[in-house]
């Protein structure tokens, strides 16, 4: 997308009404990182980057339990009503649960031990969403001179981009668990007898990203040996669900109803990462700073957040000055900070109050762009 000019001969009013969204792209360039709070954020957080592995097991199996439980409800339990209750809480509950992907990815293992494994078998396979498809992504997204460029399998410049792209980007996401049940059950196994298929697998349809010009390589050592075992796992659960469909062991209705729940789950996320950034860079490499208000914190005292933001994700813009730390740290994290750093601070200016306000910011820039 070739950046728009300004002419210094057009008053404000004369100006083309996409150029309020340019400029911002053009200030967020300029923004040179804020030192004071750069310290404080190292400083004030060295004794919070441990993870306490009884919160991770017990929050995620739990989640896990409720949302299955729940699940199960949905399908077989009576009344209508009763169904349709179980399978909001399911939603909300799994997709807790999957956010521990994000944990997974950033995670040292040995705090955790079984955790990735945990994850894949309760959660990863189950889901079709293995830890592989995002371990070795993700981190991309947080490298320094990555973030918000072509480079960044996590990043597309909504806010610069034309209205219709954000009922797609949701429409794509509903979607996920039929391509999803597709990539696994039929182009993995086929992949294997046929090289061009397998580096089409690999490179287009072996990760969660959001940018479709971004190309994954083929993973080595330890990461290929997980992606061999998880992709292996997937493809048999998802081969073995369809057979169950087809041969009729498994009701057509429990699948749908499987189905229409997990994809839920995938629109949940869809829409929250509609909202975990600005998405306002153009391009080019940013400052951590920048990059720090190009996203998005969703503090208390506002309580949805806990439920479409879950597991730390509602301090996204903390997290990304902070990777390492564990989610459950992450609110102290926050407090500590606020505390600190003054009100002229840049860490006060990427909290925002909930997700009407986020939508309505990102969808009015589209309608700029778009007019």
């Amino acid at each position: 997308m070739s950046e728009m000019t300004i002419s210094p001969l057009r008053t404000a009013h004369e100006r083309p009404v996409g150029d309020e969204v340019a400029e911002r792209a053009q200030r967020l360039k300029q923004v040179p990182d804020d030192k004071a709070m750069l310290r404080a954020v190292t400083e004030l957080t060295r004794d919070l980057g441990t993870a306490k592995p009884h919160i991770y097991w017990a929050d995620f199996l739990g989640s896990a339990l409720v949302g299955y439980a729940t699940l199960a409800v949905a399908i077989w339990g009576t009344p209508s009503w009763l169904q349709l209750l179980a399978g909001v809480v399911s939603v909300l509950a799994l997709y807790r649960a999957g956010g521990f992907i994000h944990e997974v990815t950033h995670m040292k293992h040995s705090t955790v031990p079984g955790f990735r494994f945990g994850f894949n078998a309760v959660i990863g396979v189950p889901l079709l969403v293995p830890s592989y498809m995002y371990e070795g992504i993700h981190n991309l997204h947080h490298a320094r001179t990555r973030y918000g460029t072509d480079q960044d399998p996590e990043y597309l410049p909504l806010a610069l981009m034309k209205p219709w792209t954000l009922p797609v980007f949701i429409l794509v996401s509903l979607l996920a668990p039929v391509a999803l049940l597709v990539r696994n059950a039929i182009l993995a196994p086929l992949s294997l007898l046929i090289p061009p298929l397998r580096r089409l697998v690999v490179e287009r349809y072996s990760g969660l990203v959001i940018n479709p010009t971004f190309r994954r390589r083929p993973a080595e050592g330890e990461a290929r040996r997980n992606w061999i075992w998880q992709e292996a796992a997937a493809s048999i659960w998802s081969i073995a669900l369809l057979t169950g469909v087809f041969t009729g062991f498994i009701p057509l209705n429990a699948f749908l109803i499987f189905l229409a729940i997990v994809s839920a789950v995938a629109v949940l996320n869809q829409v929250r990462t509609l909202v975990a950034h600005l998405w306002e860079n153009d391009g080019e490499p940013l400052s951590v700073t920048a990059q720090f208000l190009d996203s998005v914190n969703v503090p208390p005292p506002a309580l949805l957040p806990a439920l479409w933001a879950p597991v730390g994700l509602r301090y996204h813009a903390l997290h990304h000055l902070l990777p390492s730390v564990p989610y459950h740290a992450l609110g102290e994290a926050h407090r500590r900070l606020s505390a600190q750093l003054g009100v002229d601070s840049a860490y006060h200016r990427a909290n925002y109050g909930g997700l009407p306000g986020l939508a309505y910011r990102l969808a009015k820039s589209t309608m700029i762009r778009g007019a």
